[in-house]
């Protein structure tokens, strides 16, 4: 078992005490229920004070502003998670294969949302499973949404591992697809993250009109055909327009990543 930090767990005993019945509590009442000194107990208030976990009106103490700004996160996350299975599960339902919603962590994509194909022969993955992002089509959208500091200080020293012999492990080739991602607003993943698959991905947007996340469509390369690739790239954009609208993206107001990102294939 880890340890656990003490004066965080006292920092929170304090927060928990406001589940109650009672906004407001003093000093001496959060000290006599919590069986601290008084000393302690000060020196945990002022703290929390100092860091807008607590406000202080005269003698008593009150949930502060932070608070309410980590809740308003969290909710937002949950909503988004939310949105991202009931578009994805729309788009899954209209193409029959396997919907994804990723994000990007680090120089990671990690799926925060998956529909499974209706097909027999389908796809292995999991909400919460995490690949090399530049192995992935909803990866590869991500990387091409960074400012290009941003994203050139990720790759920084760091190796493309190759998941597959079809894996980009050569940073120019690498970003020179970004530079076309950021253009086409879609991209393109065959056999490069499994043999056995590819998918299409296209950017979600939010309301700061930032590339947030990526919606995309996997298919096992046995149903892979000319004409299905092209109706997968119109599905997949139409998916992340609705998902972005949901999100309170309007049409026209965001900035595309073409327009923020200098070219980084050439002297990068």
């Amino acid at each position: 078992m880890p340890r656990l930090v003490p004066a965080v767990l006292r920092a929170a005993d304090v927060l928990e005490l406001f589940l109650g019945s009672r906004a407001t509590l003093t000093a001496a009442e959060i000290g006599r229920h919590l069986g601290l000194p008084r000393s302690t107990t000060h020196e945990l208030l002022s703290t929390l004070v100092e860091r807008r976990y607590l406000d202080r009106h005269e003698t008593t103490y009150r949930l502060g502003p932070v608070l309410l700004e980590l809740g308003s996160r969290y909710r937002q996350r949950l909503e988004f998670s939310a949105e991202a299975d009931a578009v994805a599960r729309s788009v899954a339902a209209r193409c029959g294969e396997t919907v994804h919603v990723g994000i990007l962590d680090g120089l990671d994509v990690v799926y925060v949302s998956k529909i499974d194909s209706t097909h027999p022969v389908r796809l292995i993955s999991a909400v919460g499973h995490r690949l090399p992002a530049h192995c992935t089509a909803v990866g590869k959208v991500l990387l091409a949404g960074l400012p290009r500091e941003d994203l050139l200080a990720r790759l920084k020293g760091r190796k493309l591992a190759a998941l597959t012999e079809h894996s980009v492990t050569a940073r120019p080739s690498l970003l020179a697809q970004l530079d076309e991602i950021r253009v086409t607003e879609v991209a393109h993943e065959r056999s490069e993250s499994n043999p056995d698959a590819g998918c299409v991905a296209a950017p979600v947007v939010d309301a700061d009109g930032e590339w947030v996340a990526a919606m995309s469509i996997s298919v096992p390369t046995s149903r892979h055909s000319p004409e299905a690739w092209t109706g997968w790239e119109d599905l997949v954009r139409e998916g992340a327009a609705e998902l972005s609208a949901r999100l309170g993206y309007a049409t026209g107001t965001a900035r595309s990543a073409a327009d923020s990102v200098e070219p980084t294939a050439s002297g990068s």
